[in-house]
């Protein structure tokens, strides 16, 4: 070589990498592309778990739901890498080999021919979009991929690559793909799957699988042949995937729980992620319950139905209609949330009353016959009367007129007021007070609080607020709000076993009442066992009565549906204090049968005696006991005298002082009763 050709290739030389130098600082003083839209995304609901339960358009309409990179197949990653930037994770930002081809190719044809963009080069140029085609296009991307691999790294530019990938009209990302075309998570990708997503970013609009199903297939395609003579997949994979159909339309997003997800997407906000207490499977078996029995009931008609853990309180399912998306139904309404008449669903609570205040016990005998309270004068659903017979019974059988008799004598105002305090307000029309047509269904309530009350029940008396929120979850060792005493509590649960099941299913299992309100409006089922409480409602949303609309028929059937639905089997109730199964033979005098108010029980040779109280613990007293027993006095009343302690009869005691020993510091109620019937109570804390 002369030394003239030697000089020429010198200075080249040299002027080459005087060039690259200067392209280096450059391209490295380059600033990172700023987040854009990358900051703007969907908003998540997910159940317990995690799982998707509904997302939310972003602020500017597209669907962008962030993934990691751990929760993506890996060999989306790996076809990814092998098809669009094999030296992905070798390289800073920007592949100096396929640059130079690049660069090559454009001298020789005058233009940009083919890419040479690396992974990171296309997330910049989707955080800062320019379609121009242009050298100075390439060289801004290859100084912002430089710049944002600085700020992110590998990891980071994955995850971005994995939110903006456009996948055609307002579909941005892996994960919003795969669920809109595939029906599922990217978690799990067959090799068809994966390759089509890789192929559609190339050119979204055209390679639309809903918009022209062929130009996806053929794109996919090329993946798989590209990917075979790569060696990332074998010949017979990309064989068996070419014959993989390719969806021709999209799929809707999740959509469960709607309207419990609706509230907590406005709780965390934009872009925000909520979880709540649901679970998602059952979550769905209930929609589909719920839509397909509402369809059986009639047109206009909609069902919903609320699951509760009653250990913890927690919302395991909120179905707030039959179909969300069915206007003809109202589904858009949430009657998990709605004030509707429980008809006899709060019987329940009205037997509990009377019996932790010694109005009646289980084997207590009452009248069901036609009786006067004033000018209220209720009659049986069946307009029927069976006589004589046991409290147990009688609410078993949901029977109206021994109902109201308890609830005139327990006090409607008392009544109503406890489970206020209990987390079951009862709504009334302005300036009204509770009256006993509130035992019937004369008064309005919503059916997460009648769940909040029947978990109360399965509590043993102590009702604790339900959530749907995990952070709203009451502490475990809280003793809840007093709704009855245990002994009551149990004895109430007793009796609902024995209600007659509807056609076709297994009594003495569930714990349940229905309710079926004036006019054939509302039909309900509440029920538990020693787990779960489901309360449903079935009716018109608009309120209109709806012919032969009963709760055992209507509502009943879907109740044992959805605990069969749970999968788990029915988990048993814990065993009955003996106090809460008394045979009537063991009853006191007083209790064998129900007095009603205002009638008492006539005593040979006794005059007029002083109202009937307890004296000693007055209510309300605070009494440390330091060893021994706790002293109990009457005042006034007629002898012989009765005593009860949390419901249950303390040792034959026929004198006005008795001696109680207790087991421990809490609470208890003392009642006393005379020979008249009459009874007086006092709560006491015992320290």
């Amino acid at each position: 070589m002369s030394r003239l050709l030697i000089r020429i290739a010198g200075c080249a030389a040299v002027a080459a990498l005087v060039a690259g130098s200067a392209a280096a600082i450059s391209l490295a003083s380059y600033p990172a592309p700023e987040p854009g839209r990358a900051s703007l995304l969907s908003t998540l609901v997910n159940d317990r778990d995690g799982r998707l339960l509904r997302p939310f358009a972003a602020a500017d309409g597209a669907w962008r739901l962030a993934v990691a990179r751990s929760e993506v197949d890996p060999r989306f990653l790996k076809f990814l890498t092998a098809y669009e930037d094999k030296r992905f994770f070798a390289h800073p930002g920007v592949d100096p080999v396929a640059a130079v081809r690049a660069a090559l190719q454009a001298a020789r044809h005058g233009g940009v021919v083919s890419g040479g963009s690396t992974l990171t080069m296309q997330v910049a140029r989707l955080l800062n979009p320019d379609r121009s085609r242009t050298l100075t296009r390439k060289w801004r991307e290859a100084g912002a991929a430089l710049a944002l691999e600085r700020r992110v790294g590998k990891e980071g530019v994955l995850d971005l690559y994995f939110r903006l990938a456009p996948y055609g009209g307002n579909l941005e990302g892996v994960r919003a793909a795969s669920l809109a075309f595939f029906g599922k998570e990217p978690a799990r990708l067959s090799i068809a799957e994966a390759a089509l997503l890789v192929a559609i970013p190339q050119s979204p609009e055209t390679r639309r699988p809903d918009r022209d199903a062929a130009a996806a297939k053929r794109a996919r395609d090329r993946v798989l042949d590209r990917l075979a003579a790569a060696g990332a997949i074998t010949t017979a994979e990309a064989t068996y995937a070419r014959d993989e159909p390719v969806p021709d339309a999209r799929r809707d997003f999740p959509n469960l729980a709607a309207h419990a997800a609706e509230a907590a997407a406005r709780r965390v906000g934009a872009g925000g992620v909520a979880r709540l207490t649901v679970r998602r499977d059952l979550q769905r078996a209930l929609e589909e319950l719920a839509r397909d029995r509402a369809r059986s009931l009639g047109p206009g008609l909609s069902v919903a139905i609320v699951a509760v853990d009653h250990r913890t309180g927690a919302i395991e399912a909120s179905v707030g209609s039959a179909d969300y998306f069915d206007a003809t139904r109202a589904g858009a309404l949430d009657q998990t949330r709605a004030i509707r008449s429980p008809g006899s669903a709060l019987k329940p609570f009205i037997y509990a009353l009377a019996f932790e205040n010694g109005v009646a016990a289980p084997a207590t005998l009452i009248e069901d016959r036609p009786s006067r309270f004033g000018d209220y004068a209720p009659r049986n659903f069946d307009e029927g009367f069976h006589g004589t017979v046991s409290a147990s019974q009688a609410l078993a059988l949901s029977l109206n007129i021994p109902a109201v008799a308890l609830l005139d004598a327990v006090g409607p105002a008392r009544f109503s007021a406890r489970l206020r305090a209990a987390g079951g307000p009862l709504a009334l029309p302005a300036g009204e007070t509770p009256g006993l047509a509130v035992a019937l269904g004369g008064v309005g309530i919503r059916l997460v609080d009648l769940a909040t009350l029947y978990a109360g029940l399965a509590r043993g008396g102590a009702t604790i607020p339900l959530a749907i929120d995990p952070a709203d979850l009451a502490d475990p060792a809280s003793p809840g709000r007093r709704l009855c005493d245990p002994v009551a509590a149990a004895a109430v649960a007793q009796a609902l076993l024995k209600s007659p099941p509807p056609e076709a299913a297994l009594g003495g299992r569930l714990a349940f009442k229905t309710g079926t309100s004036y006019g054939y409006r509302d039909a309900w089922a509440v029920g538990f066992d020693g787990r779960r409480v489901v309360a449903v409602w079935a009716g018109r949303p608009d309120g209109a009565s709806s012919a032969g609309l009963v709760g055992r028929d209507a509502a009943a059937p879907i109740l044992f549906d959805a605990f069969a639905r749970i999968g788990e089997g029915v988990a048993p109730l814990p065993p009955a204090p003996q106090s809460a199964l008394l045979a009537f033979a063991d009853l006191p005098e007083p209790l064998k049968r129900f007095r009603p108010a205002g009638a008492p029980l006539p005593v040979a040779g006794v005059r007029e005696a002083a109202p009937l109280a307890v004296a000693f613990p007055p209510d309300g007293a605070r009494v440390e006991l330091a060893g021994g027993d706790l002293s109990l006095k009457a005042a006034g009343g007629v002898a012989p005298f009765r005593w009860l302690v949390d419901g249950r009869p303390l040792p034959p005691e026929r004198r006005r002082e008795a001696f109680w020993s207790a087991p421990g510091p809490g609470f208890a109620r003392v009642t006393v009763m005379d020979a008249t019937g009459a009874s007086a109570s006092s709560s006491v804390r015992i320290e």
